[in-house]
């Protein structure tokens, strides 16, 4: 007798296993867990395996032959894929699913409107947008969760390919009426002696720290956040100066209060915002078609919210 089970089950058994966890594979898949353990359950039954040891204190452990079986599924699963990408270069579309990463920090600014302009040209293309932070795009990048991600050259690692868009450098942001609002530009050395505000996601934070490093100075770093709009409510109400490399469209932070963007000079390197993806992407027809996109309205227009200092010689 013929085996019989679908793409969706074996989507839904790789994400149980790549999660650990019934509960959090359904939220990554956006369906009910009932629904991933009947998937489950049926996987076991028609291939008469058990795929996984349930612990009810530490989620769904893969069993020997479960580790065994999701390697071959995860295969499977890139083959069904590339059959889409295949359709698409036969017939010259571009359709179907198209996941894309993008860096939290700036997410707000870039990825709606390019979103939108996206799905205006393509319209039979689905997407599905994913705000992470840097680490979080390179593990998504490679178990395929996403297609591609837009992100800064932060850390790229070798197996990834970068496609820089724009050169962005670094600002500084202070309340009106900070001491050194009025300046034209200011280098770390004149910030240190003031409390920083640092955006403390995983290596932004070590690349502003580096500013200061390289001169051999500490920082005072009286808050720590991981979120940028609270960084910049936080800057506008006086508890210290903040650090970034997009410029929203208006100057007032979340709460209305105003700030003033003060580009760096000195020891600090510019971030070239790009399009991050696993070798092999540039084979969809669909990925393809949003670098296309994205070097057009980003590299060549610019999209309007990117608001980009001149850098300071």
């Amino acid at each position: 007798m013929p085996l019989r089970f679908t793409l969706r089950q074996m989507e839904y058994f790789v994400a149980v296993g790549e999660c650990g966890s019934i509960a959090l594979a359904a939220e990554k898949v956006n369906v009910s867990s009932p629904s991933i353990s009947a998937a489950i359950s049926q996987l076991e039954a028609e291939f008469g395996l058990q795929l996984f040891i349930r612990r009810h204190a530490h989620g769904l452990s893969l069993t020997q032959g479960g580790a065994r079986f999701m390697t071959v599924a995860k295969e499977l699963l890139d083959k069904a894929a590339s059959l889409g990408d295949l359709a698409n270069d036969i017939s010259g579309q571009v359709r179907g699913p198209l996941n894309v990463g993008c860096l939290l920090t700036f997410a707000q600014i870039v990825l709606p409107q390019l979103r939108r302009s996206f799905v205006d040209a393509w319209p039979e293309v689905e997407f599905h947008q994913f705000e992470r932070d840097q680490q979080e795009l390179f593990d998504a990048l490679r178990s395929a969760r996403i297609d591609v991600a837009l992100t800064y050259d932060l850390n790229v690692p070798a197996d990834l390919e970068f496609i820089p868009l724009i050169e962005l450098p670094p600002f500084a942001l202070v309340h009106e009426e900070h001491e050194l609002a009025h300046l034209d530009s200011v280098t770390p050395a004149e910030l240190a002696d003031y409390p920083m505000v640092l955006l403390d996601l995983p290596m932004s934070g070590d690349y502003f720290l580096s500013f200061f490093t390289k001169l051999g100075i500490t920082p005072m770093i009286a808050e720590r956040t991981r979120d940028i709009a609270v960084m910049r409510s936080l800057v506008a109400n006086g508890f210290g100066y903040g650090m970034g490399n997009t410029h929203p469209a208006t100057e007032l932070a979340p709460d209305g209060r105003r700030l003033r963007f003060i580009p760096m000079t000195g020891p600090v390197r510019s971030l070239n915002l790009g399009l991050l993806m696993s070798e092999g992407a540039r084979g969809s027809r669909t990925v393809r078609a949003f670098i296309e996109h994205a070097q057009a309205e980003i590299t060549e227009t610019r999209a309007p919210g990117l608001q980009v200092r001149p850098k300071i010689a």
